[in-house]
């Protein structure tokens, strides 16, 4: 299943995944809300810059048969405040508060790949 890349990222040529901030209480959302969303008149597209900092994560350890190696989930938090949820790469193993950065991916949408340095 492909996933409509446009409806994540900014066009702009560097692109940035997009959020939602509302526009009453300053709350950042994730992902953007819908254009046709009923709440889409309290909300507006922001852009998720920089990169962020790891709060969170587990390894997945996928079953023999799948075939699958293990791999890193994590909460990664950024300016806005907005804490997204994705698949880390980059690293065998992730460490609480290393930076990372959001980048387009075809499979998941988006992935964070760490910061090195």
């Amino acid at each position: 299943m492909a996933i409509a890349l446009d409806r994540l990222w900014t066009s702009d040529p560097q692109r940035a995944l997009l959020a939602s901030r509302n526009r009453k209480n300053g709350e950042w959302d994730f992902p953007v809300v819908p254009e046709n969303s009923p709440r889409a008149a309290d909300f507006d597209a922001v852009p998720v810059k920089n990169a962020g900092v790891l709060y969170s994560f587990t390894i997945i350890h996928p079953s023999p048969k799948s075939g699958q190696a293990p791999y890193a989930l994590g909460y990664v938090d950024f300016d806005g405040p907005v804490r997204i949820f994705g698949r880390l790469a980059g690293t065998d193993r992730p460490e609480i508060g290393s930076r990372y950065v959001p980048v387009p991916d075809e499979a998941f949408g988006y992935v964070f790949n760490l910061v090195q340095g």
